[in-house]
């Protein structure tokens, strides 16, 4: 079965008619078609075969004369001798070679000496030959005197009713199945972060049902991301003040021993919460753009020490501040630690790829997809003596798959972490 939708209801209605008509027609033409030209082709053969006993009678050119003007007025066959003539020794089918063998089957019924006939020489006429001692006797007989006519109207109709009718089912199939494309690409528009305010619900009521589902569920998640935020940004922004009180004590304190163990505390707890806000802000609505990937790339790497080769720009639409956080956190988890940085830009099968690729200890396979996990540090070597607060690939991940993309991780042709960036153009 084919994948659409369109293509499947098109083939539940249009196979039973295909096959009906083919019944119908094999019916008409074994059971109706093919008796009645049955029946002409014998009346015909039989006429035939009267004339030629006749003119074997007689065998003259006045006898073959006067069987012309007696069979051509009433019968519409008319008859000429040809002298010391031969039978032909080419044959031409007709393209229904049930017409040839009805006919022949009734001249072989009916007529013992030799004959052949042409059914596709003259449109409206046959020409059947006999061979005579004297010659060839020609008769000439009228088509549909030896074959029913209605067969070629049948099947014009039968043709044309079938493709009307697929016409027609093609027009009101694509009129039901455009509603779930419209569902589904705002669906897909959602899930990068694009605007759909202009999706309505159309089509039968499954579909209008789905397509109000959907809404609901989009109104439901955002409110769930607004309330995240409120939440987060608020329990950091109320944190703040009460370590800002604390920094300025341990600013006034001796510089001792624990006064600086304290103040790195302080300094760590800083950081948290400069993560908890980065996170919060991390689902924020800000706009689709069309921008230069070479001038995004550039504006994310500014003066790091990054090995970028070069590479096809192009336009891509996106919300430019939140890729520019997402490059940004995989090139500082990089440059943290590894030596080495490589940002590489590929596209692949209608994918943007933007890898960024290290020399660190990198990540163990079983380990990666706890790694996206929110303040999931883990405890390998890639954490010792770091600072963070285990948000950035988190963030990452969450700005990825705004932009209805997702974020790898590999083992690097460097010896450490490749983390790669794969977007849909």
């Amino acid at each position: 079965m084919p994948k659409s939708i369109f293509w499947r209801a098109f083939l539940i209605i249009i196979l039973p008619i295909v096959i009906m008509q083919m019944l119908v027609a094999w019916y008409f033409f074994n059971a109706h078609w093919a008796r009645v030209t049955s029946n002409l082709s014998d009346s015909v053969a039989a006429d035939i075969a009267v004339a030629t006993q006749l003119f074997r009678e007689d065998p003259t050119d006045e006898t073959a004369k006067k069987l012309d003007a007696l069979l051509r007025p009433e019968m519409e066959l008319s008859v000429v001798l040809r002298p010391a003539d031969t039978l032909p020794t080419a044959t031409r089918n007709a393209f229904f070679s049930a017409l040839d063998k009805t006919l022949r089957r009734s001249l072989t019924e009916a007529v013992s000496a030799p004959f052949w006939f042409d059914t596709t020489r003259y449109p409206n006429h046959i020409d059947i030959r006999i061979q005579v001692d004297e010659g060839v006797l020609r008769f000439i007989a009228a088509r549909e005197r030896v074959f029913a006519p209605t067969g070629y109207v049948f099947i014009f109709w039968l043709i044309t009713a079938t493709v009307v009718s697929s016409l027609i089912s093609i027009l009101f199939i694509r009129r039901q199945s455009d509603p779930i494309r419209e569902l589904a690409a705002a669906a897909a528009a959602f899930g990068k972060g694009q605007d759909i305010s202009n999706f309505k619900p159309r089509g039968a009521s499954e579909v209008r049902m789905a397509g109000q589902s959907f809404l609901k569920m989009r109104r439901r998640l955002r409110r769930h991301i607004e309330q995240r935020t409120l939440m987060l940004a608020g329990v950091s922004h109320d944190l703040r003040t009460p370590l800002t009180r604390l920094k300025l004590q341990l600013a006034m304190q001796d510089d001792s021993e624990d006064t600086r163990a304290a103040r790195k505390d302080v300094d760590e707890m800083e950081a948290m919460l400069t993560g908890y806000l980065d996170f919060a802000r991390g689902m924020e609505s800000e706009k689709s753009q069309h921008v230069q990937l070479q001038d995004l790339i550039s504006d994310v790497v500014n003066s790091r020490n990054v090995v970028v080769p070069a590479f096809e720009d192009r336009t891509i639409s996106i919300r430019p501040i939140m890729l520019k956080r997402c490059l940004g956190n995989l090139i500082s988890n990089a440059a943290k630690y590894g030596a080495v940085c490589h940002l590489k830009v590929e596209h692949a099968n209608g994918f943007l790829l933007i890898s960024v690729e290290d020399d660190g200890p990198g990540i163990p396979k079983g380990q990666r997809q706890a790694a996206f996990k929110a303040f999931q540090r883990l405890d390998e070597a890639r954490n010792q003596n770091i600072e963070g607060v285990g948000l950035g690939l988190s963030i990452s991940q969450d700005i990825a798959q705004l932009h209805g993309g997702t974020i790898l991780l590999e083992d690097s042709d460097l010896g450490g972490l490749k983390a790669t960036l794969r977007l849909p153009l």
